[in-house]
């Protein structure tokens, strides 16, 4: 199921989940979940003491699922979600060290962006594909059509901000391959242990179609 290549993201489901978890407890059943609705590619934010272990975890014993770390942002984050055993990285913007870092451990990546320029900068480094974060509040929709004008050889995942209501309208741009959300895992959803909730919007979430 691991990705082999940043495109490959944008094949495996029109959302990827992004996950907080503060109980490494939760990761496998949580990530089961996703998996049965739909949803082959979990993000785990590095954002908790909890992640490192959740990646670990959901590696070993969901073969299913395609796990990420998100929320990287040093090199050695990077270095440590390979270790864990991570089949791609997310990070919320991007320097060069980070991507080299982030390039070194061959996994697919989604380095972020909220600009054009940063947009060029990783073009220059052969990125093609990218993260647009945050999504809403670095202008959304309208910005994200305006760079596929001048820009048509970059896909982006954009996050932050999106729901299950507005996500079709981004999937319906050309240069969108999947959109990334956290609605997919309600906070009082995981703490009840509510695996059948997040399974149902996990399948909904695979029935997106572009608006």
């Amino acid at each position: 199921m691991n990705p082999r290549s940043s495109e490959d993201l944008f094949q495996l489901a029109p959302v990827i989940p992004v996950v907080v978890l503060s109980d490494a407890a939760d990761a496998v059943p949580l990530a089961r979940a996703l998996v049965a609705g739909g949803l082959p590619a979990v993000e785990v934010t590095l954002r908790t003491g909890a992640a490192l272990e959740a990646v670990e975890r959901i590696a070993a014993e969901v073969s299913e699922a395609a796990v990420g770390a998100g929320t990287v942002t040093t090199p050695e984050q990077a270095e440590q979600a390979a270790a864990a055993g991570a089949a791609f990285l997310v990070s919320p913007g991007c320097t060069p060290a980070l991507y080299e870092a982030m390039a070194a451990t061959g996994l697919p990546a989604l380095p972020g962006v909220a600009t054009a320029s940063e947009a060029l900068a990783l073009l220059e480094r052969g990125a093609a594909a990218m993260k647009f974060f945050p999504a809403e509040a670095a202008g959304g929709r309208p910005y994200l059509k305006s760079l596929s004008g001048p820009l048509p050889q970059v896909r982006f995942c954009p996050t932050g901000g999106i729901t299950a209501a507005s996500a079709p309208d981004y999937l319906a741009l050309p240069n969108v391959g999947c959109v990334g959300g956290t609605w997919l895992t309600p906070e009082d959803a995981v703490a009840a242990g509510d695996w059948e909730h997040v399974q149902a919007l996990a399948r909904a979430a695979a029935d997106l179609r572009p608006a």
